[in-house]
């Protein structure tokens, strides 16, 4: 305030010399015995007890116009303007405003960045980041482009994709109502896959039977003629004819010749009367290793509502009378043969495995109470341990109804269809974290009823793959 009176006394001593000038303009002596008053006036502010240092600009229209400004130079490097008394001060912008063009200057500095950078990325760098893509983001991103989309076929591609750890494995159902086509789980995103594949025979009732390596062999419901195939991919095969004409159910194995599908596979189907035969793919061809050893006991008894467990080059078959296991390792060609007591009161089990470790999923039904439990073979006194079971209050459902089971999976994830004439469950469990989890139903499209699975198999996606 001050400062202020003593600027305002300043500039009406400025409008005093101008009217004595406009006035007396002729006598110049009046002019040189004012003009030591104004300069001694000018020097009479106490300019020296200011804290920091003023600016005074002034010219002859401003001082007619009663105008002033002043420029305050801040303790903290900061500049104060003082603006004409007559004019408002400007408005504070807001957030949103000032954020624009900060996102004007980014979303340019990126364009630069994408012209600059991304033509001359590494295309192998580009290749291992497209193969550690999710599986769905994947199919989306191939539509892009041709290159992308070639990208399947490429041998640097497929390397990058041998070097991915291996995703959570799917499941390939076939639902009741529609026998024709399959219907995919990804437990990743807790989502259904209505996926098509034109080579499948329509006129044939057509089921997965088992799986390796991201291909899944299916056996139509005449046992007859066997294919394989990419559910991704659509990478499509028919097996040749078998060489031994056996037209009762088999049961079906699959396993890799190496570590990985590019490498070739191996399928075994075997009857209960002990017949037996491997497909190869490397030389397309069925062939009969050897037959059964002799201390196998004859019929086999296969139980088929069991899947077939895959672990390296060996494949584990359920058995009834007597109760057991039986085993062909691919490698060796050597049939052997478990006796292993079952649980009582035990229905709908079925194999599986988990870390190269045999385990047993069924329904323990007692007094009108049902339970779904896990078990795990013993190697050493061939029994089945207890080491997990559903939580009771998913239980309390089931009691005194007549429940069905159809289980799928064992590369340490499991699908569970849990059924009755009011009820129609979908769970998976995890082994390795001993975790129960609902699924949502599978409805087809454009349809509104919730299935029930009728058979199915898991397999590991993989995207190249090829049958």
């Amino acid at each position: 305030m001050e400062v202020l009176a003593m600027l305002r006394q300043l500039i009406g001593q400025v409008k005093q010399l101008l009217e004595l000038q406009a006035s007396s303009s002729s006598s110049s002596s009046s002019l040189v015995a004012v003009a030591p008053n104004i300069s001694f006036h000018l020097q009479t502010p106490p300019l020296v007890h200011l804290p920091r240092c003023y600016f005074l600009s002034l010219d002859d229209n401003s001082a007619e116009d009663s105008c002033y400004n002043i420029i305050m130079t801040a303790g903290k490097s900061e500049n104060l303007k003082m603006l004409e008394p007559g004019k408002p001060p400007p408005k504070k912008k807001a957030r949103k405003e000032r954020n624009q063009g900060k996102v004007t200057g980014t979303s340019c500095s990126i364009e630069n960045l994408d012209q600059q950078i991304w033509k001359e990325f590494p295309e192998d760098l580009f290749e291992a980041v497209v193969a550690r893509l999710p599986v769905a983001t994947f199919f989306r991103f191939r539509l892009v482009c041709r290159k992308w989309n070639s990208m399947l076929t490429s041998q640097s591609f497929s390397e990058q994709c041998a070097q991915v750890p291996q995703p959570q494995p799917w499941f390939y159902t076939i639902t009741h109502e529609n026998v024709n086509t399959g219907a995919m789980y990804d437990p990743t995103l807790k989502k259904w896959h209505h996926p098509t594949i034109p080579a499948l025979p329509t006129k044939l009732i057509v089921l997965p039977v088992a799986s390796a390596g991201g291909l899944v062999c299916f056996l139509d419901i005449g046992h007859r003629s066997f294919y394989v195939c990419n559910p991704l991919t659509r990478s499509f095969k028919e097996l040749p004819a078998r060489s031994v004409k056996v037209w009762s159910r088999v049961a079906v194995g699959m396993t890799l010749c190496g570590k990985l599908a590019g490498g070739g596979y191996h399928i075994l189907w075997v009857g209960c009367d002990g017949e037996f035969e491997v497909y190869d793919s490397r030389n397309n061809s069925w062939a009969r290793p050897g037959t059964m050893s002799s201390n196998i006991k004859l019929p086999l008894a296969l139980n088929f509502k069991s899947q077939t467990v895959s672990i390296g080059s060996k494949l584990y078959f359920m058995r009834s009378d007597p109760d057991g296991i039986v085993s062909y390792d691919m490698v060796t060609g050597v049939w052997k043969q478990f006796i292993i007591p079952a649980p009582l009161h035990l229905s709908d089990h079925t194999l599986a495995e988990c870390g190269w470790r045999i385990m047993l999923v069924g329904l323990l039904t007692k007094n009108a109470a049902t339970c779904v439990c896990i078990w795990e073979l013993q190697k050493m006194t061939l029994l089945w341990k207890e080491v997990d079971r559903m939580p009771n209050i998913w239980c309390l459902e089931f009691y005194g109804k007549h429940v069905r089971m159809t289980c799928l999976g064992n590369k340490g994830l499991l699908m569970l269809s849990l059924r009755s004439r009011q009820m129609n469950r979908l769970v998976t469990y995890d082994f390795s974290t001993r975790e129960w989890m609902k699924v949502p139903g599978c409805v087809l499209p454009r349809g509104r009823k919730r299935q029930w699975i009728a058979c199915g198999t898991v397999f590991h996606p993989c995207l190249t793959a090829v049958a």
